[in-house]
């Protein structure tokens, strides 16, 4: 996100719709992830890649917010660090009302149960030397979660939650489609019955006609669980139609934030605009005589972003203030934007 110095600390920076809904379950705050650039034989450190550069949301309980943005935009980076799967830079992640980042790996894995995670490739995510049963039954393993017989049936019963046949338990990954071994990772994420999950990018692996059942899946689970999700994807699409909130990242920052349909509708920030204008639409008449925003340039490298306003580059609106001074994170219209003409 671009500066927020002047959000104060007890201000809603949580975006439109957030704070009607309750207390959030996660609260980013001013979130960064530095990986660090190294040279020489001592492995001197001589910079860093920005992947994640002062993020700050909520999100409430029970509510699926999206998080889209070209690919290196540093969106899987945002929760993998959310769930402490990589070492927080700086910045503060809140998880019912916990700061993991304060608490040590001890203290974070016994709120693991409850923070779960539903990766991208499928055919990776999985164990291929395990079976089914064994994937789905390693955490109530490792977390002592129902015994024996107990256990057994605990894993027939999330097979057949994700729409999977019990009887192929002890079959391995490589006997299943794209679509049927993400159900098992799905699976595998709900098995403790987690109170959060990020999805990251959980359909971009799959066939076009497999993502809309994985999409319904993770709709009906959420709704049968009570669970809240982080959804991540570059798919405007599906990001539209399973999240009640979106947050748009660019470059490591987010530069806009609001509900749904509020950012579908009219999108405040250029770099939103682009990216909705991408979007195809399934009426011919309307295609033929809307205007794209073609961006120009090339994104600019995390490791050396631009001074100023990070979308300034590309920017069709640009001026130079926005290239000397970063964008304050404010509300304009029921949206959280950074940009200097999101009023205009």
């Amino acid at each position: 996100m671009s500066e927020v110095d002047t959000v104060s600390e007890t201000a809603d920076v949580g975006g439109p719709d957030a704070a009607e809904n309750g207390p959030p379950l996660v609260r980013v705050e001013r979130l960064k992830k530095h990986f660090p650039i190294t040279k020489g034989l001592f492995r001197r450190q001589v910079g860093a890649v920005r992947a994640v550069d002062d993020v700050t949301f909520d999100i409430v309980r029970g509510e699926t917010l999206g998080l889209v943005g070209e690919s290196g935009s540093g969106k899987s980076t945002t929760g993998r660090a959310i769930l402490q799967l990589d070492e927080v830079t700086d910045g503060t992640v809140h998880f019912d009302g916990k700061e993991l980042t304060a608490l040590s790996s001890g203290e974070v894995r016994k709120l693991r149960p409850r923070m779960q995670m539903v990766f991208q490739n499928p055919h990776a995510s999985l164990n291929p030397r395990m079976t089914v049963a064994s994937i789905i039954g390693e955490p109530l393993r490792e977390h002592r979660s129902g015994r024996g017989g107990n256990r057994d049936e605990q894993i027939d019963d999330l097979l057949r939650l994700v729409g999977l046949d019990p009887i192929h338990a002890n079959r391995y990954p490589h006997e299943f489609s794209g679509g049927q071994r993400q159900r098992i990772g799905i699976a595998r994420a709900i098995a403790l019955n987690p109170d959060f999950i990020v999805c990251d990018e959980p359909i971009a692996a799959l066939d076009v006609s497999i993502q809309a059942q994985i999409v319904n899946l993770l709709e009906r689970l959420q709704d049968e669980l009570d669970l809240t999700y982080l959804f991540i994807s570059h798919d405007l699409s599906m990001v539209r139609h399973i999240a009640d909130r979106v947050a748009v990242m660019y470059l490591g920052h987010v530069v806009e934030l609001a509900s749904t349909d509020d950012l579908f509708e009219a999108p405040r920030h250029p770099y939103t605009q682009a990216l909705h204008s991408a979007v195809p639409v399934p009426d011919p008449t309307v295609e033929m005589t809307r205007e794209r925003i073609i961006l120009t340039g090339d994104i600019p490298s995390p490791a050396n972003p631009p001074p100023g306003c990070v979308f300034h580059t590309r920017c069709p609106i640009a001026e130079e203030r926005c290239s000397q001074e970063a964008p304050e994170w404010r509300q304009v219209e029921g949206h959280w934007v950074a940009c200097h003409f999101a009023d205009r």
